[in-house]
C-alpha cells in the first residue's frame, strides 16, 4: 500500500473541489446575502486541507494498484461528504449528521433531502445544492480518470475500483 501516493492524491483532488466553491462565493457576492464568508471559508478549508495533505508527499510519487484505487475511491468520497457539508453546516446551521447526509445524498444523486423550505433558501446554497447533485449525476471519479493523467496520476485504477464488476463484450 502506497500511503503517502494516496494522501498525495487526496489533497490533490481536494484543491481541484476547492474552486467548485468559486460560482457559489460569486453568487453570495452578486445578491449580496451575507453567504459570502460561507463559501470563502468553505474555500478555504478545502484548499488549505488539500494543500496540508498535497504539500508534505509532494515528491512521492509511486503507481497505484488497484488496492490504492479502491481506497483512494473511499476516502475521496468520504472526505468530499465531509467537505461539500461546509455551506450547510456553516450556512444553513444544520447540524453534523444532517449536513453530511445531504452532502452525501448530492453526490449519490438519491435526491433525499433532510432539509425544510427549499423555496426559501438563499440561491448561493441551493447553486451549492446543484452543484454537487450535476457532480455526483457526472461521476466525480469518472472526471477524475479523465484529469488526473494530467497530473501524472493513473487513472485506471481509480476506474477498476469505481467500475461495477460486470464485463463488457
Amino acid at each position: 500500500m502506497h500511503w503517502r501516493s494516496v494522501i498525495r492524491l487526496i489533497g490533490i483532488l481536494l484543491m481541484i473541489y476547492s474552486l467548485g466553491f468559486i460560482p457559489s462565493l460569486g453568487l453570495a457576492l452578486g445578491y449580496a446575502d451575507g453567504q459570502w464568508t460561507v463559501f470563502l471559508g468553505s474555500t478555504l478549508v478545502s484548499l488549505v486541507l488539500g494543500l496540508a495533505l498535497w504539500l508534505p508527499n509532494l515528491r512521492y510519487r509511486h503507481e497505484l494498484s488497484v488496492r490504492d484505487g479502491f481506497l483512494v475511491v473511499t476516502l475521496f468520497w468520504f472526505v468530499l461528504g465531509v467537505i461539500g457539508a461546509l455551506p450547510f453546516i456553516l450556512g444553513l446551521h444544520l447540524n453534523l449528521t444532517d449536513a453530511v447526509f445531504e452532502s452525501i445524498s448530492g453526490f449519490t444523486t438519491t435526491g433525499a433531502t433532510v432539509i425544510v423550505g427549499l423555496d426559501q433558501l438563499p440561491p448561493p446554497i441551493l447553486y451549492h445544492r446543484q452543484q454537487i447533485q450535476w457532480l455526483g449525476g457526472m461521476g466525480i471519479i469518472v472526471l477524475a480518470v479523465a484529469i488526473l493523467p494530467l497530473l501524472g496520476v493513473g487513472g485506471m485504477q481509480l476506474y477498476r475500483a469505481e467500475a461495477s464488476g460486470v464485463e463488457q463484450i
